[in-house]
């Protein structure tokens, strides 16, 4: 699933910038890189060695936000002679620059993870690299893990291979360009082949009962000393361009599983039948038509997150019934689970390893794999300590926390007023019937709530807002009471 992002405007930004500061300060953020880091960073992009194999003919491109320079994937995607398609994926190769025991090795595995915000972004890795000789931008020759995938007619992958080799991307295009181009009939053959390949792979995911749910990203704006929040609807070619990076990570998986070692991103549907009802209750509850018969896959893929109501289930349920963790394995002792039940297959991380630990190590070992060599030691040395290490990642937390500062600087000038609201869940299996959480009608805003009394799932509640204050300490900043 697409990371959702939040904008905020110049003018947001400066108002919202302390409760940004206390929340990069309470997650113990590290905006800085420390001096040794920065010197084995030029130290490393001196040392770097292209590989031997040359796939610089392929034009390769990029779609991205106008912004980003720490660019992971390039493609270049076209027909097969007889019919079906070959999509050549390039991935950052940053084990060419981030050798292990080094430096800037260790300070990765201390960070985990980019951490976005809505006014800056804590990278990786030092943006030297990072956004510089390791980074796919256009027209400069750099190292990379080239898949290929060749596709049937349907769409289906019947092969899939990758090795290092040096690459050069020609183009560095963004997501609203490319619909356009694409839907005015004027994209290359190409970039148009994106919206044919990611239709044929959104209908084999559906085949499958997979999930994909591209969250829409929140804009905050601040006028006359008041804050709003809308939601952009992310566009079709959004969509395209993630189902070949899941069909990479499937593959990484399915590689990886014939291999006998991999790091797999394993989920398990939830087999506890009373929070399956609580969710279909909660789908009741907003208003959402959940027939007889049709999956959760099938229900979620039809809903609009541009949708208040859709958007809160979505949220609700999916944090309830699907819990993603890593799972690692080697020597052939292949874990009883392997699925990743929102995508409905075997799964892997492996298509952004300039802002995700993990994918370094699973890229490597699907390398060693393809090549029918051994996995490399350091790979295998840190294997196991990988899921732990991952589970200290901050990016999810950043992400919330940073959402719950937006909407507590929109309410902040409203404390005492009322709403009407629906609870869409409770804290009784905790204990707390009194407290739960309640998604208001106006604005798109989902807060705690407590009462004086037992809530009810669906019940429409006026609520009054409590407090609103993002420099509160902690993860609630907003709290409704019923009246």
């Amino acid at each position: 699933m697409r990371r959702r992002r939040m904008h905020m405007s110049r003018e947001a930004q400066d108002a919202l910038l302390p409760a940004l500061q206390q929340l990069r300060a309470e997650l113990k953020t590290p905006t800085e890189f420390p001096a040794h880091v920065l010197e084995a960073a030029e130290d490393a992009k001196a040392a770097v060695r292209l590989p031997d194999k040359n796939a610089t003919h392929l034009p390769l491109f990029t779609i991205d936000p106008p912004d980003s320079r720490d660019l992971d994937q390039a493609m270049y995607l076209e027909r097969r002679p007889g019919g079906g398609y070959r999509v050549h994926y390039a991935i950052a190769d940053v084990a060419a620059f981030v050798k292990p025991g080094s430096p800037l090795d260790a300070e990765a595995r201390d960070r985990i993870e980019t951490l976005y915000f809505p006014d800056l972004k804590v990278p990786l890795h030092p943006p030297s690299i990072s956004e510089g000789p390791a980074s796919l931008l256009p027209d400069q020759i750099v190292p990379a893990l080239l898949w290929q995938h060749d596709l049937d007619a349907d769409g289906n992958v019947t092969d899939s291979t990758v090795s290092r080799a040096k690459v050069r991307s020609r183009a560095k295009l963004n997501y609203q360009g490319v619909q356009h181009d694409i839907d005015a009939g004027t994209a290359e053959e190409p970039v148009a082949l994106l919206r044919e390949i990611g239709k044929l792979r959104e209908a084999v995911e559906a085949a499958r009962d997979g999930i994909s749910v591209n969250l829409p990203d929140q804009e905050v704006t601040l006028k006359d000393g008041t804050f709003r929040l809308s939601y952009v609807k992310t566009l079709p070619v959004e969509g395209w361009n993630e189902q070949i990076s899941l069909m990479t990570g499937m593959a990484a998986a399915r590689i990886m599983l014939d291999s006998g070692t991999g790091i797999l991103r394993t989920q398990q549907a939830q087999p506890d039948q009373h929070v399956v009802q609580r969710v279909h209750d909660i789908a009741k509850l907003l208003g959402i038509d959940w027939k007889p018969g049709v999956s959760y896959a099938t229900l979620v893929n039809s809903l609009d997150p541009a949708e208040q109501k859709h958007m809160a289930f979505l949220s609700e349920a999916t944090a309830m019934l699907l819990k993603a963790e890593y799972t690692t394995f080697r020597d052939h002792h292949v874990p009883e689970h392997t699925v990743h039940a929102a995508i409905a297959a075997p799964y892997a991380h492996c298509t952004a390893p300039l802002r995700r630990l993990i994918d370094r190590y699973a890229g490597e070992l699907c390398v060693a794999a393809c090549a029918g060599q051994a996995p490399p030691k350091w790979v295998l040395d840190a294997l196991y300590c990988l899921p732990c290490d991952m589970a200290r990642g901050k990016g999810k937390v950043a992400d919330r926390r940073a959402v719950d500062l937006a909407e507590a600087g929109l309410l902040k000038n409203r404390v005492g007023e009322v709403f009407s609201g629906t609870v869409i869940n409770t804290d009784a299996e905790d204990g707390k019937p009194e407290e739960g959480t309640v998604h208001l009608a106006e604005p798109a805003v989902v807060g705690r709530i407590t009462s004086a009394a037992k809530l009810h799932l669906g019940t429409t509640v006026q609520a009054k807002l409590m407090q609103a204050d993002p420099l509160l300490a902690g993860k609630h900043k907003i709290l409704f009471h019923t009246v």
